[in-house]
C-alpha cells in the first residue's frame, strides 16, 4: 500500500465522533493525516461537539473533547496532498466563509483528488461549488444546499455512504464503517484479513 497524505479540514465544534474517528482510522491503517483549522496552528486544540440523535425533531449537541491540530493551515502547500477529507458538524458553516477554505476545496475537485466529507461538511464542497452533477449525500438537512449547488442529493440512510467517482459522502457519524471504507477505495487502500 502507498502511504497517503491527507489534508482533514476541521475547526471548533465540528462533530466529536467526525473528528477524531476519521482521523484515527486513517492514521491506524497508516496514512499521513494532517488536521488543519484556519487561524490556529500546530499544537492548538479546537472544542468538538457531540451530536446525537435522541428522537427530537434535530440532533441535540453537547460539549465533545479538545482536539489537537498536528499542522497549520497557513503553512499548508494544497499541492503536496493526495486527497481531502471535510469534517461535520457546525465547523463547515463558518469554516465555508474562509476564502482559502473554498480555495482548498476547488484544488482537490479540480485536480479530480479524492475528497470525503461527512455530515454538514458538504457545505463546504457547495460553497466551492464543486457538487455540480455530481450524486452525494450529507444531513437531511444540508440536502437543499447540496440541489441549489447543482449536485444530486442521495437520501441514504445514516450507516450508508454515497461514491462518485473521487468523492465519498455519508450522512453522518453512524456511517463511518461504510463512509471510511469507501475512502481507503477511492484512496486504492487495500486491507487484508
Amino acid at each position: 500500500m502507498a502511504r497517503k497524505k491527507i489534508l482533514f479540514l476541521t475547526g471548533d465544534y465540528a462533530e466529536d465522533y467526525e473528528t477524531m474517528v476519521p482521523f484515527q482510522m486513517l492514521t491506524m491503517v497508516g496514512h499521513e493525516v494532517h488536521a488543519v483549522c484556519p487561524n490556529k496552528k500546530k499544537g492548538d486544540t479546537i472544542m468538538t461537539a457531540i451530536h446525537d440523535f435522541d428522537g427530537y425533531q434535530t440532533y441535540s449537541e453537547r460539549q465533545g473533547h479538545h482536539f489537537e491540530l498536528n499542522a497549520t493551515f497557513e503553512e499548508v502547500d494544497v499541492k503536496e496532498y493526495d486527497a481531502l477529507l471535510i469534517a461535520g458538524g457546525r465547523a463547515p458553516e463558518y469554516l465555508r466563509l474562509d476564502h482559502r477554505i473554498i480555495e482548498t476545496a476547488k484544488h482537490f475537485a479540480e485536480a479530480n483528488k479524492p475528497i470525503a466529507a461527512v455530515c454538514h461538511g458538504i457545505q463546504i464542497l457547495t460553497a466551492a461549488n464543486v457538487v455540480k452533477g455530481k450524486k452525494l449525500t450529507a444531513y437531511p438537512a444540508v440536502g437543499p444546499e447540496v440541489t441549489l449547488a447543482g449536485g444530486e442529493y442521495i437520501p441514504v440512510k445514516p450507516t450508508e455512504a454515497v461514491v462518485d467517482g473521487n468523492l465519498v459522502t455519508s450522512p453522518a457519524w453512524p456511517g463511518h464503517p461504510a463512509f471510511i471504507a469507501k475512502f481507503l477505495e477511492v484512496l486504492g487502500t487495500r486491507i487484508t484479513l
